[in-house]
């Protein structure tokens, strides 16, 4: 009868405690507080003095304290128990409960805490796996007894699905934020193109997901054979680290050396480890990859022994790779920067050098007046004038136009100017000189590239113009008052080996003028894609008929340029004109 009122009495004792069990499993999926709550409810049963729950690690086979009441926190935040290791260790080993009266009698314990004499250890088993252990230690012997054993295993059975629930719900709620952070990572990281800029948002971001207390970017150098520190922080200060590492050596060194992360909870128990900084304890180096080559390595450390795990592995490994593109990037586009600046560099000599071949200044003639510009499309051009003197008053007046535009038209350019002077001291006459210049130019050819110009001799005593044309816009003349169109014609120079060409004599008169231009006056567009045309050109050139030769040239790429205004300079433009002096000026500047 007694026998049968304990049964009773254990049964109306157990029952709340199962329901109350159900209720902690049923209302909360969060781990920490599913442990708490775990702590409570056995805290009702079993009035213990030091508890702890160890979770087991399945990839290292280690315990690890998840939650502790009366451990220092030293010792929790270190301690790894192998299974078998220790009566947490062997209870999680044997899937039983282990009760000790007096474990200073027993030499499996391993002693964490001063003055223990009893322990009980039991498992959280479920769905036949051991996910940890609820560990009870008291001071005094035989605290501990069956019916506690009993009650603390039916409480593990029941819990150990709701403390892996929670593992679960934990895990998966942080690697959905870890994926969200992440992503969130990757879009800012690629905005960002200055390198040094990029390496210090890097540490900043990075914080957000590991809470690091030594951090370094190393990048490999050109020679890909080590290692330069490119970022360093110690204790949230920049550092400047000047060591190169050879790929191989120390613990990033290897990693670049494998293309692997590697993890190390303790660097004092590592043969690869190379001291850079004392406090130094666990440390995580991440191989930066882009297009299947190592670019650098960024490197985790911390002071405290086992500090990053696999999940920090996993996330780095993870934000690795979109570090290696943006530091790519980056990379790319400060080469880019370089690269355009020297061009820039490059571009503004050659323009200087292209203005310096032009006349610095117009000859002074008694009888004529001159004027000229070029402005070209891009920085340099192809388009050239030249006024080359002959003797006996005579001069020689140059307008050429080159194929294509930028640099390879500017060398062009310089090597037909040069070929023009050269040829210059026997006094050819216009025609004679686009022989012998498309001569010169077929014994370099040069594929797809040739040039088009006007040649023309103002002799200043007899006021007569010689002129040629191969292949430039037919110039005009003002005689008299009229506008005629000089039906000079000719091919273009440096294409074919033998061809002649036309000469053109005019008897000039004061007031007359002589214009020719390049086309890239003759094709500018406006936004509807219409030409400025030969038509405009000649009215404006009519407009300026009495003005001086400087009012032509002005006119025309003043009315040019608002006539494409808005509307990209697609060919270099050139103007040369010249003005017969009247009489009276021409008297007035002798007497001078």
């Amino acid at each position: 009868m007694g026998s049968a009122l304990n049964k009773h009495e254990k049964h109306l004792h157990v029952e709340p405690l199962l329901l109350e069990v159900a209720d902690v499993m049923a209302t909360s999926l969060d781990l920490d507080t599913t442990l708490r709550r775990v702590a409570e409810v056995v805290r009702e049963v079993i009035d213990y003095q030091i508890f702890a729950i160890l979770l087991l690690n399945e990839k290292t086979q280690e315990l690890r304290f998840r939650f502790q009441i009366g451990y220092p926190p030293e010792v929790a935040e270190r301690a790894r128990i192998k299974v078998g290791e220790g009566v947490t260790g062997m209870a999680a080993q044997a899937r039983q409960a282990i009760l000790i009266d007096d474990v200073t009698l027993d030499s499996r314990y391993i002693a964490a805490i001063p003055n223990v004499r009893s322990e009980l250890a039991v498992p959280l088993t479920t769905k036949n796996r051991v996910i940890g252990v609820i560990d009870l230690e008291a001071k005094d012997p035989g605290y501990f007894n069956e019916e506690h054993m009993h009650l603390l295993t039916l409480i593990a059975s029941r819990m150990a699905a709701g403390i892996e629930n929670a593992q679960l719900y934990t895990r998966t709620t942080r690697q959905a934020r870890i994926l969200l952070l992440l992503n969130e990572i990757a879009r800012e990281l690629s905005s960002i193109l200055n390198l040094d800029e990029l390496l210090g948002r890097i540490a900043e971001l990075l914080r957000r997901l590991i809470d690091y207390q030594m951090f370094s970017i190393l990048l490999l150098d050109p020679s890909g054979e080590k290692l330069q520190h490119r970022f360093s922080l110690r204790f949230n200060e920049n550092v400047h680290m000047k060591n190169d590492i050879p790929l191989g050596r120390g613990l990033v060194g290897h990693a670049a050396q494998t293309r692997q992360a590697i993890l190390v909870p303790d660097v004092c128990k590592d043969p690869r480890y190379v001291e850079g900084n004392p406090e130094t304890r666990s440390e995580l180096a991440v191989p930066l990859i882009y297009k299947d080559k190592v670019v650098g390595v960024l490197d985790l450390e911390h002071t405290r022994r086992g500090f990053f795990t696999e999940d920090h592995r996993r996330t780095m490994g993870t934000l690795a790779a979109q570090v290696a593109i943006a530091i790519e990037n980056a990379r790319l586009y400060e080469e880019i920067a370089r690269q355009e600046r020297r061009l820039e560099r490059d571009l503004s000599l050659a323009r200087e050098l292209q203005m310096r071949l032009l006349p610095q200044t117009l000859p002074k003639l008694q009888h004529l007046e001159l004027a000229a510009k070029f402005t070209p499309a891009r920085a340099i051009g192809g388009d050239l004038y030249d006024f080359i003197p002959y003797s006996l008053s005579r001069l020689g007046i140059v307008i050429g136009d080159v194929s294509g535009k930028g640099a390879p038209a500017a060398i062009y350019a310089a090597l037909v100017s040069g070929i023009l002077r050269s040829h210059a001291p026997i006094e050819p006459g216009p025609a004679e000189m686009l022989s012998a210049v498309n001569l010169s130019l077929a014994e370099r050819r040069i594929e797809a590239q040739f040039v088009s110009i006007i040649y023309a001799v103002w002799d200043d005593e007899h006021r007569t113009l010689l002129v040629a044309n191969s292949g430039l816009p037919r110039p005009v003349l003002v005689h008299d008052g009229k506008i005629t169109v000089i039906e000079a014609t000719g091919l273009p120079l440096g294409l074919f080996d033998d061809v002649s060409y036309d000469e053109f004599r005019f008897k000039m008169k004061p007031g007359d003028m002589f214009v020719c231009f390049s086309d890239g006056i003759l094709d500018a567009r406006n936004r509807s894609g219409e030409l400025f045309g030969r038509g405009r050109v000649e009215t404006i050139i009519a407009e300026c008929a009495g003005k001086s030769a400087d009012c032509v040239v002005n006119s025309l790429f003043k009315a040019a340029g608002e006539h494409s205004a808005g509307v990209e300079t697609f060919d270099d433009q050139t103007v040369v004109a010249i003005k017969v002096k009247d009489s009276a000026a021409s008297g007035s500047s002798k007497r001078k």
